[in-house]
């Protein structure tokens, strides 16, 4: 679809590009009655989409411009020039725009953390226990709230928020891949 892009000079589409990228940063698309002798509707709705994808799948996957050309497929060489600048020029600020809608996920973020091992040498209940505690503290931000969370483990616990962790981070690689 982005083979669309043709129907318009370099020139044009450069203008055009960067408007797309507003939109995916959150201010307005460009608009159809600007264009509309250039595109149908249906091929204007398509080619913004397609757009808006390639930027997300270019920045979010970090593409080297090699992987870039890739991506623009059959693209003739102008408008792939002009494609590769708005990249440039505007990838620092797709990149914002996608942790922001990331992070916009969840109400709740983790803002910093600090751990402690302690020793516990006894207890009520037993003499001599000599068993190490991991007290976790983090810092949590909540709808624009800071609030503080105290979590104590013992080895075994701590071992599963670990595998759990470990799992998630797999998980989350093996999704990455996938999409890619």
């Amino acid at each position: 679809m982005i083979k669309l892009l043709e129907k318009i000079t370099p020139t044009e589409s450069l203008k055009f590009l960067h408007r797309v990228v507003d939109g995916l940063c959150g201010r307005s698309y460009p608009r159809r009655i600007e264009y509309g002798e250039a595109w149908s509707l249906t091929e204007f709705g398509e080619l913004t989409n397609s757009l808006s994808k390639f930027f997300t799948v270019a920045v979010g996957r970090k593409c080297s411009d090699q992987e870039v050309q890739e991506l623009l497929g059959d693209l003739d060489s102008a408008h792939a020039a002009v494609v590769l600048q708005c990249v440039h020029a505007r990838q620092e600020e797709i990149r914002l725009s996608l942790v922001d809608r990331t992070n916009g996920i969840s109400s709740t973020q983790l803002q910093d953390f600090n751990w402690q091992i302690k020793l516990a040498l006894s207890s009520d209940k037993l003499s001599s226990l000599n068993t190490p505690l991991l007290n976790l503290s983090l810092d949590m931000k909540e709808n624009g709230l800071q609030r503080a969370v105290n979590i104590e483990m013992n080895k075994e616990e701590l071992q599963t928020l670990i595998s759990a962790l470990e799992a998630a981070n797999k998980l989350k690689v093996c999704m990455c891949r996938s999409v890619n």
